[in-house]
């Protein structure tokens, strides 16, 4: 193997070649509220200008606050219909209740037969952002440990876990007065990878590693039981399973994919949820043939109003660009509030928006580490 071989980052099977370019950019990791600076900025005169505060929270109507914060995965999911329906991976939701662990947790595996699974099941908060939560479930005890760190009146979604590794976030839109839709932004999204030399141990690994190296403390205290562990020469170990950007998962622009036919594909699904408009779709997919094609496609699950372009967080999108994409997303959400409201939907009052923002903040400060 060549040097350059051996320094090319390992990627998931069906995924292409990861080139990472810089390895982190220098707004990738900051704070989220400073970020969005910009975009605070712009509702304010937006809100002026359409003489309304909240205008954007019906840019789904069909979803309390068009899904923004405090509204649960489940709520918009199962209203799909028809083929949308299939293609959403199954799950089923459980409420945490102060019943027995050992009760709850019978419950839970009885109803694996209704999503046609067995374990491996992956865990996540119904009521949630920013990967929050997600737990992958290999068996009983796995299971025990992940409901046990949920609040009681946790709202927990339970999913098939996919048959794909490769996964891709695409943004979709249409417009409350257009027949069809489009994709506005994709992303691939890719798993850190270290790859094992049969001489270093994990720690090793992840210092010496281009990318990984720089976000220690992301990895530190999740891998700790394996921390002094020497991996196998040649074997590929993931760092983490949820493939969010905030615990180190790394974002590619894919806007050179988006095809006709995908575009195609993907609007004949959305248009088979009701009312829906605005969001960004985490998708599992076989290949990048497939991708490509709109085919063997499995939906994770679908975002909302606080959705954002994936794009954004490529180490290589640049500052001004990552800044007119987040302003140009809610331009778009002000633009389909206003067509919304000429329909006939009202915009909710901001004491709405506080009452959900309040309940998510209480829940995700007892949600379990993700992994």
């Amino acid at each position: 193997m060549s040097m350059q071989d051996t320094q090319r980052p390992y990627v998931s099977p069906g995924m292409p070649p990861l080139n990472l370019g810089r390895t982190t950019s220098f707004f990738e990791f900051w704070p989220t509220w400073l970020m969005y600076v910009p975009v605070v900025v712009q509702w304010l005169w937006l809100s002026i200008k359409h003489k309304s505060l909240t205008l954007p929270l019906i840019a789904n109507p069909s979803l309390p606050v068009s899904g923004m914060v405090g509204v649960p995965k489940s709520h918009l999911m199962e209203q799909a219909s028809g083929d949308l329906n299939k293609t959403i991976l199954p799950y089923f939701v459980h409420i945490k209740t102060d019943q027995s662990n050992c009760i709850q947790l019978r419950d839970i595996e009885a109803r694996f037969v209704d999503i046609n699974t067995t374990y491996p099941v992956v865990c996540k908060p119904d009521i949630g952002c920013r990967g929050a939560g997600v737990k992958l479930v290999k068996n009983f005890a796995e299971l025990e440990t992940a409901i046990a760190a949920y609040p009681i009146g946790a709202r927990i979604l339970v999913q098939k876990l996919s048959q794909y590794e490769p996964e891709v976030g695409i943004f979709y839109t249409r417009h409350p007065d257009s027949q069809n839709g489009r994709i506005i932004s994709m992303a691939f999204k890719y798993m850190p990878y270290v790859l094992g030399d049969g001489v270093s141990s994990l720690k090793t690994l992840i210092e010496n590693d281009t990318r990984a190296g720089e976000l220690l403390h992301l990895y530190e205290a999740r891998h700790q039981q394996h921390w002094n562990l020497v991996i196998p020469k040649g074997e590929p170990y993931r760092l983490i399973f949820s493939a969010s950007h905030s615990k180190g998962a790394i974002f590619k622009d894919a806007e050179t994919f988006i095809t006709p036919a995908l575009t195609e594909r993907l609007d004949a699904l959305m248009k088979q949820l009701p009312e829906f408009h605005y969001g960004r779709l985490d998708v599992k997919f076989k290949s990048i043939d497939s991708l490509t094609k709109g085919q063997d496609l499995e939906i994770v699950e679908i975002n909302t109003a606080s959705s954002e372009s994936l794009h954004i967080w490529d180490s290589n999108t640049r500052f001004s660009d990552a800044v007119k994409s987040l302003l140009f997303q809610y331009k778009t959400l002000f633009s389909m509030g206003a067509a919304n409201r000429l329909k006939g939907h009202t915009p909710p009052g901001i004491f709405t928006l506080l009452k959900h923002w309040r309940l998510e903040r209480q829940l995700t400060q007892h949600y379990p580490e993700t992994d």
